[in-house]
């Protein structure tokens, strides 16, 4: 059977593909897990999205070389943290590699999967892995939610990613 599609003439590059993207607004999270040492871990991520509610499923897309995905692979476990528009800060100190020293400053507990969840954000999903498939220079994770916690506030509004930056909601 022939594709309808015709092939493309060029390659996009990863810039190319990042811009388009990047049109694409995003809520913004930071994913947390628990390293082989017993310390915490996080990374701020934007490729998460829900998978099915039934089975209640989940996905997030990880760097190959991410410290987190080692940990989520190791511990089997993770925690998704959806931030507030309040929560730059956090989302800003998680994406720097290595970023250990945070968690010092950081509100967090653990839950039921040991997984950190921090504290005052809009939302929390705790899963156990179910699944890794390879996705070119990421690896998606799909993670089978045992755990959700949302907050009461339904004035906070969320952390938005768009074009490159961060953003807020327009009331229509």
């Amino acid at each position: 059977m022939e594709s309808a599609l015709p092939s493309p003439t060029t390659a996009i590059s990863p810039a190319d593909l990042r811009h388009a993207i990047g049109h694409f607004a995003t809520g913004v999270a930071v994913v947390t897990s628990v390293a082989a040492d017993g310390s915490p871990v996080g990374t701020t991520a934007n490729a998460v999205t829900s998978l099915s509610l039934d089975p209640p499923l989940v996905l997030v897309c990880f760097d190959r070389g991410s410290h987190t995905l080692a940990a989520v692979r190791d511990h089997g476990a993770f925690a998704i943290n959806v931030l507030a528009a309040a929560h730059e800060h956090l989302s800003t100190a998680f994406a720097r590699r290595g970023a250990q020293a945070v968690w010092d400053a950081v509100g967090h507990r653990h839950g039921d999967t040991g997984s950190p969840r921090l504290r005052d954000v809009l939302a929390t999903v705790e899963c156990r892995v179910e699944h890794h498939l390879p996705g070119g220079d990421h690896e998606i994770v799909v993670g089978r939610v045992v755990d959700v916690e949302a907050s009461a506030d339904e004035a906070a509004e969320p952390l938005l990613f768009y074009r490159g930056a961060y953003a807020r909601l327009v009331p229509a």
